[in-house]
């Protein structure tokens, strides 16, 4: 049993949070394994988050299926999530870019 991992310490999460966590994997722009990644979580946790968002059924707004969408708004819809994606991707980049300059000012 030595090569086990120490167990990390438990943390509470508020409901927000866990809802905010339950859309990302929803959206379906990243992955659950990419959710839990970026945000420190494991993907038990994630998981069992997602199945109970379902189980409750807090979809807010219907789901729109991709099949009851017209080809170009595919195309549109499918060009708007890499553009977002993009997007989420410089913003973590200025983050810590910022990080970085404050370290290196002080």
């Amino acid at each position: 049993m030595a090569n086990r991992r120490p167990r990390r310490p438990r943390r509470q999460f508020t409901p927000e949070f866990k809802a905010e966590i339950v859309e990302l994997c929803r959206r379906g722009d990243r992955s659950v394994p990419e959710v839990v990644k970026d945000f420190d979580l494991t993907e038990t946790a994630v998981r069992l988050w997602v199945a109970q968002a379902q189980g409750q059924g807090q979809e807010s707004e219907p789901k729109v299926q991709e099949s009851d969408l017209e080809l170009n708004e595919r195309a549109e819809l499918a060009a708007l999530r890499r553009e977002n994606r993009g997007l989420r991707e410089d913003v973590e980049i200025l983050k810590r870019a910022t990080a970085f300059f404050a370290r290196e000012t002080r």
